[in-house]
């Protein structure tokens, strides 16, 4: 039979001890306070503070790397998919819709642009998603859309040297709301122009007549009422990235 030796503590040991955990615990209390204060002193780059901003580039160099537009964004059922649709913010949505005369803005190059209507864009082939929507807020939802994938439009409009550079812009009519996506993300084979939702054309806060559907992205990058596209190989303006937030908001 095994029986188990018990050790003997004196209480000097156990003051040692303890003296050696307070001052542990007070040294990192200490770094961490230090450092927070360190770091509110940094300048800020992009509205988020310096060396924040190098980690999420760090994080964006990284995804961009690694991405593939051979992985797909996981897809649902019909029957899965909500049939009351959260909004996630109404930038870009607050002046009224001229929903007579909308025409998309293609912007190839400076001093080339077309005027597309909704009907010309609906005759393109019709893809249909549904997948699990997220938003930087913390809430997700399965949901339903339709329209025209980004690469259809891209060869029907021969868009093929823009396809080439490294990103898409677009705006909202207003201009309150615009977003910069690199061009991988954009020609994503689940990525479309959306003027559907569940099976109907897009409600007024949803984006009407058309926006953008990209599930490789959090909701922010989701542009609703498109007015503007087009392509450079700076990154064009993001209206969240100069609130601080990360510009690629990859899933």
């Amino acid at each position: 039979m095994y029986y188990k030796t018990e050790r003997s503590v004196s209480e000097n040991y156990i003051r040692k001890k303890t003296k050696i955990s307070f001052l542990l615990f007070f040294v990192l209390i200490s770094a961490g306070v230090f450092g927070w204060y360190t770091l509110q002193d940094q300048p800020k780059d992009a509205g988020a503070l310096k060396p924040l901003r190098q980690g999420m580039e760090m994080n964006e160099w990284v995804f961009k790397n690694i991405f593939s537009t051979q992985n797909l964004s996981k897809t649902y059922s019909k029957d899965m998919a909500a049939p009351k649709v959260r909004v996630n913010g109404d930038a870009g949505l607050k002046s009224a819709a001229d929903t007579a005369g909308w025409k998309l803005r293609l912007v190839r190059k400076a001093g080339d642009t077309s005027q597309i209507s909704l009907e010309e864009i609906k005759a393109l082939p019709k893809t249909e998603i549904i997948f699990d929507f997220k938003c930087i807020e913390g809430w997700s939802q399965v949901t339903h859309w339709g329209g025209v994938r980004f690469s259809d439009f891209v060869k029907r409009y021969g868009l093929t040297p823009q396809a080439a550079m490294n990103y898409a812009g677009l705006v909202t009519p207003d201009k309150e709301y615009y977003v910069g996506i690199d061009m991988a993300s954009m020609m994503h084979p689940q990525t479309i122009l959306c003027y559907e939702m569940n099976g109907k054309p897009l409600p007024m806060n949803q984006g009407f007549p058309l926006r953008l559907i990209i599930p490789v992205k959090y909701g922010v990058k989701h542009l609703k009422r498109i007015g503007t596209l087009f392509f450079d190989n700076n990154r064009p303006r993001d209206y969240w990235h100069e609130q601080g937030y990360d510009y690629y908001c990859g899933l």
